[in-house]
C-alpha cells in the first residue's frame, strides 16, 4: 500500500476544517427559532412515510437506500469533492441541528457555510423540493436513527435553540 504524502493527508483535513467552521458560524449567526414546520417529526407516522418516497426518490441514489452513504466518504474523489456521507447512525447528520439539515439540503452546503467555490456533488433543492417534503424526508432519516442518537440530536436542536 502506498504512504500518503503530507498534502494528500493534510488538504482533506483542513476542508473539513474550515467547512465544519462555515457550519458552526451558521450555527451563531441564525439563531431565531424555526417554526415547527420545520422541525423534524420522526414520531409522525404519516410524514415519515412520505420522507421515505421522498428521500428514495431524490436521494437515497447517492446516499444509499439504507443510508450508507458512498464508501470512503470522508476522503475527497478525483473531482475534488467528497463522496455522499451516510445518514445513520455512523455518519454526521445527526450532529447537526434541524435547522441547518432543511437550509443544507435546501441552499446546499457552499451557501450554509458562506463558502461560495466550495464545491459539491450533492444537488441544491430549493425550487425542486418544497420545505415540507425535505422536512419529510430528514425526518424518515431521523426516524431510522436508534434510539439513543435520536436522543442526542434533540440535544443538539436544544443547544441550537439557545444559542
Amino acid at each position: 500500500m502506498p504512504s500518503l504524502t503530507r498534502k494528500q493527508i493534510l488538504l482533506p483535513a483542513i476542508t473539513v476544517a474550515l467547512l465544519a467552521a462555515g457550519l458552526g458560524g451558521y450555527l451563531y449567526t441564525g439563531s431565531t427559532p424555526e417554526p415547527a414546520s420545520l422541525t423534524l417529526q420522526p414520531d409522525d407516522t404519516a410524514l415519515v412515510a412520505r420522507g421515505k418516497q421522498v428521500y428514495l426518490a431524490n436521494c437515497a441514489s447517492c446516499h444509499g437506500g439504507k443510508l450508507e452513504g458512498q464508501p470512503n466518504w470522508r476522503e475527497r474523489n478525483a473531482q475534488g469533492m467528497l463522496p455522499a456521507p451516510p445518514h445513520d447512525e455512523s455518519g454526521h447528520t445527526w450532529h447537526h441541528p434541524d435547522a441547518m439539515l432543511v437550509a443544507i439540503t435546501k441552499y446546499g452546503i457552499a451557501k450554509v457555510a458562506q463558502m461560495p467555490d466550495y464545491q459539491s456533488a450533492m444537488p441544491v433543492y430549493e425550487g425542486r423540493l418544497s420545505d415540507a417534503d425535505i422536512v419529510a424526508a430528514l425526518s424518515w432519516i431521523k426516524s431510522q436513527w436508534p434510539a439513543e442518537i435520536r436522543t442526542q440530536h434533540d440535544a443538539v436542536n436544544q443547544r441550537a435553540r439557545k444559542s
